[in-house]
C-alpha cells in the first residue's frame, strides 16, 4: 500500500477554509505521517516609507509573521489533540515556496485548497497550476466544501503502447504510481475505485474518406483490434498492480473498468461528472527530458474541466525546474 511520511499541507487563514487540512490530518494519522502546515503571505513592499516612521521594515515583517502564526495555530486547534504538526509562516511567491519547502525538507505529498480559476469553467488558479506543472511530489488539490470522505475515486491512466522505449517505461512506472495511490486510498476510505484509459484508432477517419477508403467492415474488423489491444494491455496493468496491492486488497475493491473510444481530454471530465467522483488520480507531465515541458497539453486540458478534487502525480526522474535560489 502506497504511504506517504512528509505531508505538507498549504493553508490561507484569511478564507478560513479547513477543506485541505482535514484530509491531510487525516491522512497522516492514517499513515503515521510527520505533516506541517504552511502559510504563504506576500513579502513587504520595497517602498514601506510611511509605515517606517513607526515600524521598521523588519519589525513590520515580525509582526506580520506573529499575527498570522496566531492564526495558523487557532486554524488548526480542533485537529491538534489528534496529530501533533509543525506550523510555518513563509514569505513570498506561494508557489515557489511552496516547492522550496519541499526541496528544503523532503515532503512526498503537497494538499492544498483549490483556488478559483479565470474563467467559468476552470477550478484551478494560478498557484495551482504552477504547482501541478513544477512541484517535484504528487499534489493533492482539494476542492472547496469537499465532502470529508471519499466515495468515489476515479484513476485515469493511459496504456498505449505506440510511444518510444524509454518513454513507454516511464509512462508504466506513472500508472502504476497512479493505480496504487488510487487503490490505496479507495481501501482506507471504503471508496468505489473506478479506472479509465481512452483508446483512438488513429487510422479509422483515414480509412473512411479520400482516396484510401475502405470497406466498412474492414474499417470495423481494425477497431475492434484496436480496442482488444488497449484492453489488454489494461489488463497486464491491473495484473501488474495486484501483485503489489495484493490480491485480497483488489478483491476487496472490486475497481471498474471504463475503456472508452476517444480522447481522454473529453472523455475523462465526462466520466467524472457521469459517476459523480469525489477525487481524480492523474498524471500530469507527458514526457521527461523537454526543458519547458512540464505539463502535457491533454492533462491541463483534462484539469481545466475537473469539478472535484485532484491528485496529481509526477513520473520517476521528474526533475522540478524550481531551485533553492530563485
Amino acid at each position: 500500500m502506497q504511504r506517504f511520511k512528509n505531508i505538507l499541507c498549504v493553508v490561507n487563514t484569511e478564507l478560513n477554509d479547513a477543506s485541505a487540512l482535514e484530509h491531510a490530518v487525516k491522512l497522516a494519522a492514517n499513515n503515521n505521517a510527520q505533516l506541517t502546515v504552511v502559510e504563504v503571505i506576500d513579502e513587504i513592499p520595497p517602498d514601506t516609507t510611511l509605515l517606517e516612521r513607526t515600524l521598521s521594515a523588519i519589525d513590520l515583517k515580525a509582526n506580520m509573521i506573529a499575527a498570522h502564526e496566531n492564526q495558523l495555530q487557532q486554524l488548526v486547534s480542533p485537529w491538534s489533540r489528534k496529530i501533533e504538526m509543525k506550523l510555518k509562516v513563509l514569505t513570498g511567491i506561494l508557489f515557489l515556496e511552496v516547492i522550496h519547502e519541499v526541496l528544503r525538507n523532503g515532503h512526498d505529498l503537497v494538499f492544498k485548497t483549490a483556488e478559483s480559476g479565470i474563467l467559468l469553467d476552470r477550478v484551478f488558479g494560478s498557484d495551482d497550476m504552477h504547482l501541478l506543472r513544477k512541484c517535484p511530489c504528487p499534489v493533492w488539490l482539494v476542492k472547496p466544501e469537499s465532502p470529508k470522505t471519499h466515495n468515489k475515486i476515479l484513476a485515469a491512466v493511459d496504456v498505449d503502447d505506440s510511444y518510444p522505449a524509454k518513454e513507454l517505461n516511464t509512462r508504466l512506472l506513472l500508472n502504476q504510481q497512479i493505480l496504487e495511490m488510487a487503490g490505496s486510498l479507495a481501501l482506507s476510505e471504503s471508496a468505489e475505485l473506478h479506472i479509465v484509459h481512452s483508446w483512438v484508432a488513429i487510422a479509422e477517419s483515414y480509412m473512411r474518406g479520400g482516396f484510401a477508403a475502405r470497406p466498412e467492415e474492414e474499417i470495423a474488423t481494425y477497431v475492434e483490434e484496436v480496442r482488444q489491444k488497449h484492453s489488454q494491455n489494461l489488463n497486464v496493468l491491473l495484473s501488474e498492480v495486484i501483485d503489489k496491492l495484493g490480491q485480497d486488497a483488489v478483491e476487496s475493491l472490486k475497481p471498474e473498468k471504463h475503456l472508452l473510444k476517444g480522447y481522454p481530454r473529453k472523455n475523462v471530465p465526462q466520466l467524472a461528472e457521469k459517476i459523480k467522483a469525489d477525487l481524480v488520480v492523474m498524471g500530469t507531465v507527458a514526457r521527461t527530458g523537454l526543458p519547458g515541458f512540464f505539463i502535457g497539453n491533454t492533462a491541463e486540458a483534462i484539469l481545466n474541466q475537473l469539478d472535484c478534487s485532484v491528485l496529481a502525480i509526477k513520473p520517476p526522474g521528474f526533475v522540478t525546474p524550481v531551485t533553492l535560489d530563485d
